[in-house]
């Protein structure tokens, strides 16, 4: 069975929207059990950080890989929504003047520019944080071991030798490009970690065997690669209206990218070639998976 693109992007804005739901309603100044009290500036900032669109795709793999192993989809949109406010904390703080340094982010101001940086700082460091009260909360219905599994699996994804150790890498490729195994370890952890967690989470959610496990993983991993490379492309190719954010970015700090190194034919077939991969990941589970498939074809052949 193969998923129409259509019914692809109705399924994929039918998630966005949950997730929009769900992240506005815990994002409310409403201070939980526990909480002293809610500073409205930091609110609205956390809210603009993470209330501005978006495709929702790493949400949307916890969902899916989770449904297709038979877990249950209240607990997985929370947890993927927790993964989402960890992503939104990332693009926050690069898009700060000692990161990344950008002006707008989907087409809007970036935090630091409506607010100012040291609420961006905050907002950033409120939204990490609060990723794992969602998936401890008891609204995450879950076994307190697979609480646990997230947890860990989303801390080592995220940490020194996940995300934030690749931003790491990333800021020191301006000063000396690495080559092109430095530039795959970088794009693995900036990138593919959190793309990774996202579908082997969806196993930890179901409570599936270690081979479902390790399989989702590996997709993840390998439409985490192609995620950048296709991201590498449109800095590359597209322009700054389409994006959303600021094109040709990368080639103007001379930072090392697969593209720059191989060219973008060569770039073009390694992502056909990925998203193989990640089809043949995908096959032993038939017909169940027909979403996940056209997830892998939509990662490859994004536009923005």
């Amino acid at each position: 069975m193969t998923l129409a693109p259509a019914a692809f992007e109705t399924r994929l804005k039918s998630i966005a929207s949950d997730v929009e739901a769900l992240l506005s309603s815990l994002l409310s100044d409403t201070a939980l059990p526990g909480e002293i009290a809610r500073p409205r500036p930091l609110m609205a900032a956390m809210r603009h950080g993470s209330l501005n669109g978006g495709k929702r795709l790493r949400p949307f793999l916890v969902v899916e890989s989770a449904l297709l192993l038979g877990g249950p989809a209240t607990a997985a949109l929370r947890v993927g929504t927790a993964l989402e406010c960890l992503h939104c904390y990332s693009l926050i703080h690069d898009d700060l003047p000692a990161m990344d340094d950008d002006d707008l982010r989907r087409g809007q101001p970036t935090v630091h520019k409506a607010f100012d940086e040291a609420t961006a700082i905050l907002a950033g460091d409120s939204l990490l944080t609060y990723a794992f009260d969602i998936i401890a909360a008891p609204q995450t219905d879950l076994d307190p071991g697979a609480k646990t599994e997230l947890v860990l699996a989303l801390a080592r994804a995220a940490g020194p030798g996940g995300m934030a150790g690749g931003q790491a890498l990333d800021l020191a490729a301006e000063r000396q490009a690495p080559d092109e195994a430095g530039i795959m370890t970088l794009q693995a952890m900036k990138t593919g970690a959190l793309l990774r967690f996202a579908c082997e989470a969806g196993a930890i959610i179901a409570g599936s065997a270690a081979e479902d496990r390790q399989r989702l993983q590996a997709f993840g991993r390998t439409i985490g690669l192609a995620f950048q490379l296709a991201d590498d492309l449109l800095d590359v190719t597209s322009d700054t209206a389409t994006l959303g954010k600021a094109a040709g970015k990368d080639a103007g700090r001379g930072k090392g990218t697969l593209v720059a190194l191989h060219g973008v034919a060569w770039a073009e077939a390694r992502l056909e070639a990925l998203t193989a991969e990640a089809l043949d990941l995908l096959a032993p589970y038939g017909e169940k998976a027909a979403v996940l498939r056209e997830a892998a074809r939509f990662v490859a052949g994004r536009s923005s």
